[in-house]
């Protein structure tokens, strides 16, 4: 059978099964069941015919889904919320993988342009970061404290504050989405930007080095973050721009719900990430191995929840309807 045919043959019960799972829609278990039984038996055939086609893509992911529903079904009510990081914000991160590739690259990017345009003009600093900011740096470095602004401040006062500026950064750039998935691209790059020259900054005043490991010891969760953030945007933005099958206004749903998803996934981060530099980063000349522990312990479980644990679940989901 052509692909076509496949499709034009299944697609009405297929969007059937999407609409039956949507959030706040009660589907009996026999109903969860016979729905499972007929998707594994087209994910089985379009491995077969169309190993490398969209339409099986499409049926794994729709079996991921599906085998999620179930499970959650054989969950108490009492563990919604464990689930929801366990599981739910995972899932989504797999199906979301490829924003979440062109959200890395436009960042690091845009920091590279950030770092080559701070190097070669010595105002692009100032007018990226600020006078003001940039002159408490200086007098900072003067003194022999390049990251003095972290300790200036009662500690709590940094955590509450700082642990709400990042988690509005990471809401508004899922927001701009809405605008379409350009605009969250132009906020990704503009903070890619003043990391660059802000790195630029203590390079160009020889301090990088120990300026750079005190900094990520709460920007390695806090940028990894906001690059998620900017993931979550685009899946919503491409609603709008590339709607499918589906009406633009349904698409758009679509990727507003799993984006909301996934900036809400993100809080507990925000939160430690805050933790970290209002109570930690202010001890500037820890030893080095301290500075180690929390950096390499940070980009792990950045790199696990939000890229490997995801596969793994995926993996586990789709090794399940074999």
């Amino acid at each position: 059978m052509r692909e076509a045919a496949f499709i034009k043959l299944n697609q009405d019960r297929w969007k059937g099964i999407e609409k039956a799972l949507e959030p706040g829609k009660p589907v009996s278990p026999d109903r969860l069941a016979e729905m499972f039984i007929q998707l594994t038996d087209d994910l089985a055939f379009a491995r077969t015919q169309y190993p490398s086609s969209r339409t099986t893509t499409y049926l794994n992911n729709l079996v991921s889904r599906i085998h999620l529903e179930i499970y959650r079904n054989k969950r108490e009510r009492s563990n919604r919320i464990i689930n929801f990081w366990k599981y739910e914000v995972p899932s989504v991160m797999w199906e979301v993988r490829k924003p979440l590739l062109y959200s890395l690259i436009i960042f690091l990017t845009a920091g590279l342009i950030g770092t080559v345009s701070s190097l070669y003009d010595d105002t692009f600093v100032r007018l990226i970061l600020g006078d003001w900011y940039v002159n408490m740096t200086m007098e900072n470095i003067k003194e022999g404290k390049p990251t003095g602004v972290y300790a200036s401040d009662n500690a709590w006062d940094m955590f509450l504050y700082i642990t709400f500026n990042n988690i509005m950064v990471s809401f508004r750039v899922f927001i701009l989405g809405v605008f379409t998935s350009v605009v969250t691209g132009l906020m990704l790059f503009y903070n890619g930007v003043m990391l660059g020259a802000f790195f630029t900054m203590f390079y160009k005043e020889s301090v990088l080095l120990h300026a750079a490991p005190v900094v990520m010891l709460h920007g390695t969760i806090e940028l990894s973050a906001i690059v998620v953030a900017g993931a979550a945007g685009i899946v919503m933005g491409n609603g709008i721009l590339f709607p499918g099958t589906y009406s633009r206004f349904e698409s758009f749903r679509r990727g507003a719900f799993k984006g909301l998803k996934i900036v809400l996934g993100l809080l507990p981060f925000f939160i430690v990430a805050g933790f970290i530099e209002s109570f930690i980063t202010r001890y500037a000349d820890m030893h080095w191995s301290f500075k180690l522990v929390i950096l390499l312990g940070s980009a792990f479980v950045m790199m696990y929840y939000f890229v490997i644990y995801p596969r793994q679940l995926s993996r586990n989901a789709i090794s399940n309807t074999n």
